[in-house]
């Protein structure tokens, strides 16, 4: 988890996190982590920032008259910066984490941080600009050492060169600058010598036409470095006041650092926040955290009554019964510890006061303890110490003596906890605890599921069945010897044989059962899509009656137009026949076109889906359900029909043959 966090603050206070016992606390803490780690799963950007630690320059501030140096005001700047985009970052998260913005705190001004750019560089130097004495201080020195190497220069270069050391150039010795000369120029040279090499054959010398100079920038350099303590006063003068502030911002970017790895690690392992304190252990889909990520992680399920404090589990080596007990310390310990473990959702974890473990062999040859002595030893502490709100764990109880001795010790032991309500879990072999669960309330027997017939583990636990030891039955895998297996099957008391028959028949049934709930989830699951797709023809047949509704609607106004079209033609068709047929007949085709415009439905529109083709001479029925004659088919399509005296051009869609031809040929009017 600690590898999440952005720096090694970060990254300590993860390693640093213990268990609490407020319920209160522990749910404020895992809700804090699972609403970050919510925004997690959708903006990975959410990011802390790396601090320094500054915990040693936070103690030297509190000192009054201290400086701080350039080092310690380079480590400040940056975790001032660091608190200022943190508590950026927080603020922006108000809405959608509340809990984690309540950690933000206001930093110090950004004029401080500022101020403490200008004056300390990356490196810790103090830069020039810290002050103008100081730039001018160093302008001093600078010249002051130019004089003074040019003047050595020139010395050096007047020598002849039997007097010069090889390579001869000035060079500081002892804070001077000197140059090396022979030493049997020494005399000739004069000044101090300030030192000699390996050889003595070379001195090096200050000449006394430089010492003053050599003063001078001694002088220089004094007064700069004067400047220089008087500018680091300064600053560190300016942070005093501000040293609570610069604190609690500091704690803020250690704090979130801390929050971001635990929210990342609860997304890594896709963790759910259990409910703490609300009723009795139950953990869905758990898994061993040290477990995630490998080829193999098979999640468990472990539940627990009101009335049940002990787990007594049972089954072959290398079945997994020591990673689950471990699993399950681990997970209650991280929840109380703020980190959301890995375990699935509606899961419920009791606040435990204490963890007690025996776990793996702690044989001692230097105490004098036996494997069996040490494991004795650990119970007398547990036994001493744990009761009501203490998780025990306890792995392979009782082994290490002999089986009836062990197994009465570990039985007693087992109901002398569950009297004192501890939830314990423990592992054995020992056939005689395997009865236990029938015979003591608040012990319930569990096993890991063994595949029989490849002699492999599942890793799939099962509540309230014990499990086999299959020992001699990997003994035969593993190549030993039939007469020797057989003589020890002999040896093997009639009662372990029925109880071991017993449980294989159990283990045999609860494979059948397995089967069969996995044929009801198919068929549930298949049932379920059918269920669905039945809905979706549904939706469909919705859909379909309402677009019919529309096209019926259309087919009206499409279907009045055409007859509005027709009344025209009529009305035209009259005007030119009113001499040679009565009123009366005028005002009865007027009325039926009329009547047609009110009655206008579906049947034209389904005569238009299905029409056919018409022919001149064909009998035909109007939408009125008059009968008439085709007297002619027009360029534009349109039919002219021939009701009596009346002649009507009509939309094809509108007309519908019945019979057949007639034969007869149209009625032509004499014209008057």
């Amino acid at each position: 988890m600690a590898a999440h966090a952005a720096g090694p603050l970060g990254a300590a206070r993860v390693t640093g996190r213990t268990p609490a016992t407020d319920p209160v606390a522990i749910r404020a803490a895992l809700a804090q982590v699972a609403e970050l780690a919510a925004l997690l799963l959708h903006d990975d950007g959410i990011r802390a920032e790396l601090v320094p630690d500054i915990a040693a320059t936070l103690e030297l501030l509190a000192v009054p008259g201290s400086a701080l140096e350039g080092p310690a005001l380079a480590e400040l700047t940056v975790a001032l910066a660091a608190a200022r985009v943190t508590a950026a970052d927080l603020k922006r998260l108000a809405v959608d984490a509340p809990r984690a913005a309540a950690l933000r705190v206001d930093p110090p001004p950004k004029e401080i941080e500022t101020r403490l750019a200008q004056a300390i560089g990356p490196d810790g130097a103090v830069l020039d600009g810290a002050s103008r004495d100081l730039a001018r201080a160093r302008q001093r020195v600078r010249e002051a050492r130019q004089r003074l190497v040019q003047k050595l220069e020139a010395i050096l270069g007047a020598l002849d060169p039997t007097e010069r050391a090889p390579d001869a150039a000035v060079t500081l010795r002892a804070g001077r600058y000197v140059i090396p000369i022979r030493t049997t120029a020494r005399s000739r040279v004069g000044g101090i010598v300030h030192d000699e090499s390996a050889t003595r054959a070379t001195v090096f010398v200050e000449p006394p036409e430089v010492i003053e100079f050599g003063n001078d920038l001694r002088a220089a350099e004094a007064a700069e470095q004067r400047e220089l303590l008087r500018v680091l006063r300064e600053l560190t003068d300016l942070l005093r006041p501000r040293r609570a502030e610069i604190a609690a911002a500091w704690e803020m970017c250690i704090a979130f650092d801390d929050l971001c790895a635990r929210a990342r690690y609860a997304v890594e392992v896709n963790g759910f926040v259990p409910a703490i304190g609300e009723g009795p252990l139950k953990i869905r889909a758990g898994r061993h955290p040290l477990l995630i990520g490998g080829e193999l992680v098979v999640p468990f399920d472990l539940e627990l009554a009101p009335d049940e404090f002990t787990v007594l589990v049972s089954g072959p080596n290398t079945g997994g019964k020591t990673v689950l007990i471990k699993a399950v310390g681990l997970l209650a310990l991280l929840a109380q510890s703020g980190v959301v473990p890995p375990i699935g959702p509606q899961s419920s974890l009791p606040v435990f006061t204490e963890v007690f473990a025996d776990i793996g062999d702690r044989q001692s040859i230097a105490a004098s303890l036996s494997t069996f002595s040490a494991h004795v030893a650990a119970l007398r502490g547990i036994l001493d110490d744990a009761g009501n709100g203490s998780l025990v764990l306890l792995d392979e109880i009782g082994s290490g003596t002999d089986p009836a001795e062990g197994g009465a010790l570990a039985a007693a032991t087992l109901k002398a906890l569950t009297r004192r309500r501890a939830v314990t879990l423990a592992t054995t072999h020992l056939g005689a605890l395997k009865q236990l669960a029938a015979e003591t309330v608040g012990i319930v027997n569990a096993s890991l599921q063994f595949d029989a017939e490849t002699l492999t583990p599942t890793y799939r636990l099962l509540k309230g069945v014990p499990g086999r030891s299959y020992g001699l039955a990997i003994a035969r895998r593993l190549g030993v010897a039939s007469d020797v297996l057989a003589e020890a099957e002999r040896a093997v008391p009639d009662a372990e044989r029925t109880l071991d028959r017993l449980l294989a028949a159990v283990e045999g049934r609860s494979r059948e059962l397995e089967a069969r709930s996995a044929e009801l989830d198919a068929r549930g699951a298949q049932l379920d899509q059918n269920l669905h797709n039945l809905q979706n023809l549904e939706d469909l047949a919705r859909e379909l009656a309402a677009r019919e509704k529309a096209l019926d609607a259309d087919a009206r106004v499409r279907a009045r137009a055409y007859l509005l079209e027709a009344r025209k033609t009529v009305e035209a068709a009259l005007a030119q026949a009113r001499a040679a047929v009565d009123e009366a007949t005028a005002k009865e085709a007027r009325r039926m076109v009329e009547e047609a415009i009110e009655k206008t439905g579906g049947r034209a529109e389904g005569r238009k889906g299905g029409q056919t083709t018409l022919a001149v001479g064909d009998r035909v029925r109007t939408g009125q359900g008059k009968v008439g004659i085709v007297a002619e088919i027009r360029d534009d399509g349109r039919v002219v029909v021939e009701i009596g005296a009346i002649r009507l051009v009509v939309a094809p869609e509108l007309l519908e043959r019945v019979d057949g031809p007639t034969g007869r040929p149209p009625f032509r009017p004499s014209a008057q």
